[in-house]
Formats: C-alpha cells, sequence, structure tokens
C-alpha cells in the first residue's frame, strides 16, 4: 500500500515558514498517478553469452505502455533486495514510491514546501513524471535511496590527488566506493610529479601514468553499483606536463596489444574474463589531455611547447607544439583516446572562479567544477513533450521545475565518501539536469540531425531547460538561501548567467517557432533577474549526460544529444546470435513529412528488408537527409558527416553549465588529418571538450550496422 499524507506518519517538518508552493501540472488531488495507469504482470529476464538464463524475476508489476526492454533493465537493475527473498521488490510502483517518497519526506523535513498539501502534490508530481518516462534520476538515485540512510545519489564525482602515496591510494579506495554504488569519477593527475623528476628519498617516481594502470585495474574489478556495470573513470594530464608523451601514446599502445591477443586466439569481445581487452590496461577509463588556448596558438603558429616539473616548475622538454598533437591525434585515429579538454574555454565559464579553479572533469566530460565535487544527475525525455507536431512547453518547464528541485533536495540528504567532497557539494550544491532523445525527436519532427533547423531546435530547447532551471534554483534561494559560496562568486556567476543569455541572440530565429524562443528569452531574463535579487542554489544546473541505462528507463531511441546510430542495428547477443534492431521514429517522421499510410508502410517494410532507407519506394531525395545516422547502413551510403556532429555540440553547449558527453563519430575510412581538424574546430567552436570515435578502430564493438 503507498501511504499519503492522511495514513503515515509525517516526519519533522523544519521550523521555517517559508517554502515552495507546488501547483499540481498533470495530476488530480485524492487520486494517486499510479491508479491512472494500466499495470500487468510480465517476466524479465536476462542470459549469459551461452544463452543460458542468468537472471529471472517472474509476475513483476510495470506499466503496460512499457516495452519489455524498459521492463528488463529496469528489474534487473534497479529492484531493491535479494531474489526469492521477501524484500525483494516486485513492483515499479514500490520502485518509484521508495525513491519519491523518500525525497518528498526529506523535503519537507528540510523546510522546502510550504505545507503537507504542497509536499503531496510535489510527491504527486514526481510520481507521475516518473512513471510515464518523462525524465528518470541517474542510476545511484535508484539503486541507493530509500534504502541507505544517507545514500550516494551523485552519479558523477571529481576528485583530486596529491603528490604522495598515501593520497594515490586513499583516491583509489575513494574511487571504490564512488563505483561500489554505482557512480562515475575523473582524476586530473597533473599533481604527481613525472618520472623524470626525483623522490624526496633520492628515488626516481614512477610518474601518473603507473599510477593510472593501478587506478584502471581498480575500476575493471568493481563492478557499477555492486551489479553488472562497468567502472566509469576519466584520467586526465595536462599538456605541460613532463609525462605527457607516456600518457598521450599509453592507450594506443595497449590496443596495439589487445589486436594481437586477439590474432593469437583470444577472445575479442570486451567484459569477457581473460579476453584480448580484459588483458590490457586502460580499458576502464576515458583519457583527456587538457590543453589551454596558449597551447592551440602554438599549435596554429607552429610554435615550441615546453613541459615543466610538477616540483620546481623548471623546463624539462621543449617539443613542437605540432608534434604534440600529431601525437594526440595519432593515438585516438588507433582507439579513440586520448580526448581534448579546454581549459582556457571551461574556466572562461565557470560560476565559482573565487573559489578556485576547474582542473578536471567526471568520468565522460559532462560535469566539470571544482576538484572533490559530486553532482546529481537527471534527464528529459524529450520524446515525451512532442504532441502532434506541437512542443509542450508548459509541461517541459513544469518537469525541468520539479526535477530541479528533487535533485537539490537529494544534494542535502547525500552520502559522500569523503568529508572534502561532502563539505563542498554543500558549499555548492551543483546539479546536472539534462536530457535524452534528441535525435528521435529532430527525426519524428522531419528536421535532419545536421540541419541549420535541426540545431536552431536543439538549441532552443536546451535553452529553454538551462533557463528555467535557473530560474527554480532562484526560487529556491528566495525560500533557502543561496548556496554557502554565492556570495563571494555573486558577480562571476551573474556575467555568466549574462553569457548564456547572449547567445539567445544568435539562434536562428526563421528555422524554429518564435512562441518557444520567446519563451526561452523571458525564462533567462527571469531567472537572471531573480539571481540577482535572491541568489541561486546552485552553482551549476545543467548538462548532457550520456544517459545509458536510464534512456532505457525511459524508452528512449537516442542516446543524449545523440542521433541514432543506424535505422537498422544489429547488437551481439548471448551465445553468438544477434538481435535486429529497427529505429521507432521513422514512420512519426514519415507522417510528418506527408507522406500516406501506405506509403509508410512500404517505406518501413523497404528498411526492415534492406537495412537503409536508401532506395525506398516514393521517399523523396530531399527527405533523404531527415533519415541520416551517425554510421552508414551496411548497404547504403550516407551518414551524418562528423562535421555536423561538432555543429550540433556548437549549437547546446552555450546553454549549458557544464558540458557535453558526446562522441563525434567518424567513418572508418576518416584519417589522422580529419580528426587534426575536429579538435581544432572544436577549439575555435568554444566546446569545453572533444572526443572521437572511428568506426571499427576497435576489433569489435557491441553495435553494428551489419549482421557480418
Amino acid at each position: 500500500m503507498l501511504k499519503t499524507m492522511k495514513n503515515r506518519e509525517v516526519p519533522s517538518i523544519s521550523t521555517k515558514t517559508r517554502g515552495l508552493k507546488i501547483k499540481r501540472f498533470y495530476t488530480t488531488p485524492e487520486v494517486h498517478p499510479f491508479e491512472e495507469v494500466e499495470w500487468e504482470l510480465r517476466v524479465a529476464s536476462f542470459t549469459d553469452e551461452k544463452g543460458e538464463t542468468i537472471f529471472e524475476q517472474r509476475e513483476v508489476e510495470v506499466p503496460k505502455f512499457w516495452s519489455q526492454t524498459a521492463t528488463n533493465v529496469v528489474i534487473r537493475k534497479y529492484f531493491y533486495g535479494a531474489l526469492g527473498t521477501p524484500r525483494r521488490e516486485r513492483s515499479v510502483k514500490s520502485l518509484i514510491n521508495r525513491v519519491a517518497r523518500t525525497i518528498t519526506d526529506w523535503g519537507l523535513k528540510d523546510g522546502y514546501f510550504t505545507s503537507c498539501e504542497d509536499a503531496e502534490t510535489f510527491y504527486h508530481e514526481l510520481c507521475h513524471i516518473l512513471v510515464h518516462q518523462k525524465a528518470a534520476f541517474n542510476s545511484p538515485v535508484w539503486f541507493n535511496v530509500g534504502i541507505e540512510e544517507h545514500p550516494q545519489c551523485s552519479g558523477s564525482f571529481i576528485n583530486s590527488v596529491e603528490d604522495t602515496l598515501e593520497s594515490v591510494l586513499d583516491l583509489i579506495k575513494t574511487e571504490g566506493i564512488l563505483f561500489k554504488y554505482g557512480s562515475g569519477t575523473g582524476t586530473n593527475f597533473s599533481t604527481l610529479r613525472s618520472s623524470k623528476e626525483k623522490l624526496s628519498g633520492g628515488g626516481k617516481s614512477s610518474g601518473p601514468v603507473s599510477f593510472m594502470r593501478g587506478c584502471d585495474t581498480m575500476a575493471g574489478i568493481i563492478k557499477s553499483g555492486g551489479r553488472t556495470g562497468r567502472a566509469a573513470k576519466m584520467a586526465i594530464l595536462n599538456i605541460d606536463h613532463p609525462d605527457i608523451l607516456e600518457f598521450i601514446d599509453c592507450k594506443a599502445n595497449e590496443e596495439k596489444k589487445a589486436w594481437a591477443l586477439i590474432e593469437a586466439g583470444y577472445n575479442g569481445e570486451f567484459n569477457v574474463s581473460g579476453g584480448a581487452y580484459d588483458t590490457v590496461a586502460f580499458q576502464n577509463a576515458n583519457h583527456s589531455v587538457r590543453v589551454t588556448d596558449d597551447f592551440m596558438w602554438a599549435v596554429l603558429q607552429d610554435k615550441k611547447w615546453q613541459t615543466r616539473a610538477v616540483t620546481t616548475g623548471e623546463v624539462v622538454d621543449t617539443y613542437s607544439a605540432r608534434d604534440l598533437m600529431k601525437r594526440i591525434v595519432d593515438s585516438a585515429y588507433i582507439c579513440g583516446d586520448p580526448g581534448l579538454q579546454f581549459d582556457t574555454t571551461i574556466n572562461d565559464w565557470h560560476t565559482c572562479p573565487a573559489s578556485g579553479r576547474i582542473q578536471a572533469s567526471n568520468s565522460c566530460s559532462e560535469f566539470m567544477f571544482l576538484d572533490n565535487s559530486a553532482c546529481i544527475l537527471g534527464s528529459l525525455n524529450l520524446m515525451k513533450f512532442r504532441h502532434e507536431g506541437s512542443w509542450d512547453v508548459a509541461g517541459f518547464c513544469h518537469v525541468v521545475s520539479i526535477m530541479t528541485i528533487a535533485m537539490e533536495i537529494l544534494v542535502g540528504n547525500s552520502g559522500y565518501p569523503t568529508q572534502t567532497i561532502q563539505g563542498n557539494s554543500q558549499k555548492f550544491r551543483p546539479l546536472g539536469l539534462g536530457y535524452a532523445n534528441l535525435g528521435a525527436l529532430l527525426m519524428s519532427e522531419g528536421l535532419p540531425y545536421d540541419s541549420d533547423a535541426g540545431r536552431a531546435y536543439a538549441g532552443a530547447i536546451t535553452a529553454l531547460m538551462s533557463g528555467q532551471a535557473y530560474k527554480t534554483s532562484a526560487m529556491i534561494a528566495r525560500e533557502l538561501g543561496p548556496f554557502q559560496e554565492y556570495a563571494v562568486n555573486r558577480e562571476p556567476m551573474l556575467k555568466v548567467i549574462k553569457k548564456h543569455i547572449s547567445y539567445l541572440a544568435k539562434i536562428d530565429r526563421l528555422e524554429i517557432s518564435r512562441s518557444l524562443i520567446e519563451v526561452a528569452e523571458q525564462v533567462w531574463e527571469d531567472a537572471y533577474r531573480m539571481g540577482q535579487r535572491y541568489g541561486y542554489r546552485n552553482a551549476q544546473v545543467t548538462l548532457l549526460a550520456p544517459t545509458g541505462t536510464i534512456g532505457f528507463y525511459m524508452d528512449c531511441d537516442t542516446t543524449g544529444v545523440e542521433p541514432d546510430i543506424s535505422l537498422v542495428k544489429y547488437k551481439k547477443l548471448a551465445g553468438g546470435g544477434l538481435i535486429k534492431i529497427v529505429n521507432r521514429t521513422v514512420p512519426e517522421a514519415l507522417k510528418k513529412l506527408g507522406y500516406s499510410t501506405e506509403q509508410i508502410h512500404a517505406i518501413v517494410e523497404y528498411i526492415d528488408q534492406n537495412d537503409t532507407i536508401e532506395g525506398a519506394p516514393g521517399l523523396k531525395p530531399e527527405h533523404l537527409a531527415v533519415f541520416d545516422c551517425a554510421f552508414k547502413p551496411s548497404k547504403g551510403t550516407r551518414s551524418i558527416h562528423y562535421s555536423g556532429h561538432l555543429k550540433m555540440l556548437g549549437a547546446v553547449q552555450p546553454f549549458l553549465s557544464g558540458g557535453v558527453s558526446k562522441t563525434i563519430n567518424m567513418p572508418q575510412e576518416a584519417t589522422p588529418e580529419d580528426i587534426w581538424q575536429v579538435y581544432m574546430e572544436a577549439w575555435k567552436m568554444g566546446l569545453k571538450a572533444v572526443a572521437v570515435y572511428r568506426d571499427g578502430c576497435k576489433r569489435t564493438q557491441p553495435l553494428s550496422t551489419s549482421v557480418s
């Protein structure tokens, strides 16, 4: 039975007389949102590489409109309790209630709501949003909230390391705790002295790359959330560190070892015990080189670049800046790493420079903030706000506000692995709201991902999301006060808010609905005006995360800001089989473009038979670009050019507090020169970070566009 305020013990309430008034948008008083959903019993199951069942739970209660994929993933990943025991959750109702009710109780206790009635309204609205897949929290919230007294709720962490062995060992311990509870982390290792510098006792330092190897090994041992996923981490080194060449080359060298092992007969699949990739190092971390504008200008002007000792600041080596960039590009061509993080740009958008510089990011480069900080993530499902070709601006803004309030409540009630991270979370309270399904949304609207119209639409939606989140943060600050470090950062933060606003004028208004951009402008004006008066409760509010597991929760066709990989994909199954996955957005797009029911049926049938839309009967040539995907189909010639991925990042980045988890997908025939161009253009466009993946550069990958 789901408890209401009428039949449950009300938590002790803060003595504050103020609080948030919550308006009903989706729900009805006295009617629980679950009562308006049709439910059914299903079986959730998974098999291993031998085709044998490794997980099965029968008679689980799920919404009838959820897919079987969402059912399987949510039940296996998020249900609490051992299988076959009374504590095991058996319904999505209990999962969502566990999270939503706990957050509401905490909010009531901490004075977020004006009254118990407002708290109950918040609870109902949050339940509706979650059960209807309109948004989802990051995995640690589902793993831990309602179970642990002070649960780890943040999906992303940034950890520092000092130039001592004790600090390195503490880092490994902290990372292990984070991985255990389902979070990812990143560290800039540039504080560690290089292998070219001496230890205080007279010996030679191992250098940061050797310690990265140890951290990577531990990440490979500890499964994310104590379940089945791999740990997620980021290793960063500054371009002026003396060991920069070793860092640039290390992952590519290990990739070559994996190739040799595969050719010798070792299993080439990922996450296989004793397989090729399980045997080599650095497979559990993304690698990024941290570069400054000075370095990038040195590359452009073909100047020299010096590395400096960590301990003394003395020059160690002098290189050609272009030679260093070429080494970065050559390594990325082989294995996709390292990516680049643009230090100067990142700190130009920093809301709290008075409290320190941003040195690092989380595992996927979307959370960028001070060292020893944490960020709770949440994502909206953009397709849930598209109704018969129109965009539900009011519903979107409402969900942004409810999710922002919920994530803010979580900050103060979460557990953290170290006192330093806990302290910074209380001082700055950064949030990471984002979205998924952009690729599907644009296709359903008949807009090519690589088009001015597609980018304008994405930019406007991103602007609306961030503006509403900052506005909500200011509303919370009005009731509970701004984050602790706001006063010393007030002027630079307001300057960043105005910088966001200035980019609204750059959105192409001829390509989108005028009302959408007008609402975004008004929301940002409100956010700035209220921030001036009350401050902000959160130092950051938005970013774009990869939305892997929660993308399955929300039944998304595309993840994060990505386009679809291909209209038809083949996913490797246990036992060596394949499952064919056909894009579900194509019929909606064809309908939007004016095709008849008969024409849509014929085109979809053609795709199913030929693995491509190219050559489909009755399809107009000018509509082909709408269906372009990241990779070429096995029997086609078209794909989104890598410049299209870059331009999309350029369209959304100016409206985000943090960065974007986005890989620039490149075709197999792409050259190192092409990657060079991507890295240079990313910097010129003002992106905060960039990473590439050349199709087929790994000897195996879980998704492909052909059966071979």
